[in-house]
């Protein structure tokens, strides 16, 4: 069963990340990161948001509810999803950032990309963040891209793409070891690439080619992820491992999502990723204050 779980305390030497649109990462507590997904296939709310004024609204709502950052996608990473061109996601992504911009919503966006030239334009429409479930592995230019940008960079290990990462024998050695080396691989490739090490966040990538027993384990050991220093990402919002072991369909997948909330607020995630903004928000907060914040 491995050892009792025991609440981190990394959080408190992390530095804040400073954004080029002058705002701030600021890790005092688990921040939460709202999920937006621009496209009509993705996994749990494929279609519900890929209308424009649905995306905005929904956006504005979960700032209301107590997210601190957006992230915007325009490309499903769900298992199997075939890829979209640079033009068709820019198309479903930009407008969105522009408007909530011009709205003045006062937190960072993120831009959920592989692709330099998507991160280029979110960038210059307003993002601050670019979210690389490829850690930088499908497109050379996209390290220097965000770089020059003085963007921050969220590193996220996967196998294969998403259209192969669930096929054939998903084998580690040990799994969060494992993790663990190629997100330090990946980190130096973001440095050399002229990425600021301040500005990076690293996500094992929950449900990227992995079995239910590596998402648990995952989960169970998330403080061990602190090895680099760096703020650690956890993506659990209603994925299929939930669904395994509670055999419950997407849209019932609330209170497993929150369970993983809790577990990840309380053994030190530095960023919660969720659908479900304000009932993650709640449950973050009073882990966080059981582990004695």
């Amino acid at each position: 069963m491995g050892p009792p779980l025991q609440s981190q305390g990394y959080m408190t030497e992390l530095e804040d990340i400073l954004l080029p649109s002058g705002k701030k990462l600021e890790f005092d507590r688990p921040l939460i990161m709202g999920v937006l997904n621009v496209t009509p296939d993705s996994f749990s709310d494929g279609g519900r948001f890929f209308e424009r004024q649905a995306a905005i609204d929904h956006a504005r709502a979960m700032v209301r509810e107590g997210a601190d950052i957006i992230d915007i996608g325009g490309e499903s990473t769900r298992p199997g999803a075939a890829e979209v061109s640079a033009d068709e996601e820019l198309g479903r992504v930009v407008p969105v950032i522009e408007a909530l911009v011009d709205a003045g919503v006062d937190v960072p966006i993120s831009i959920d990309t592989t692709k330099a030239a998507v991160a280029a334009v979110a960038f210059a429409a307003g993002a601050d963040i670019v979210n690389d479930v490829s850690a930088l592995r499908f497109d050379p230019e996209l390290g220097p891209t965000t770089a020059r940008h003085g963007a921050a960079l969220i590193l996220m290990h996967m196998r294969g793409t998403p259209r192969t990462m669930q096929a054939g024998t998903i084998e580690y050695d040990d799994v969060v070891q494992d993790i663990l080396a190629f997100l330090e691989e990946r980190v130096a490739a973001a440095v050399e690439a002229g990425v600021e090490r301040g500005r990076i966040m690293l996500d094992p990538g929950i449900g990227f080619g992995k079995t239910v027993e590596h998402n648990l384990e995952i989960v169970r050991r998330i403080g061990e992820f602190d090895r680099p220093g760096l703020p650690v990402v956890l993506g659990t919002s209603r994925k299929s491992f939930i669904g395994k072991v509670l055999d419950l369909p997407e849209d019932q997948r609330l209170e497993g999502t929150l369970a993983t909330v809790a577990l990840g607020a309380f053994l030190g995630a530095a960023v919660l990723r969720v659908h479900d903004v304000r009932a993650a928000a709640r449950t973050a907060r009073l882990a966080w204050a059981v582990a004695g914040h």
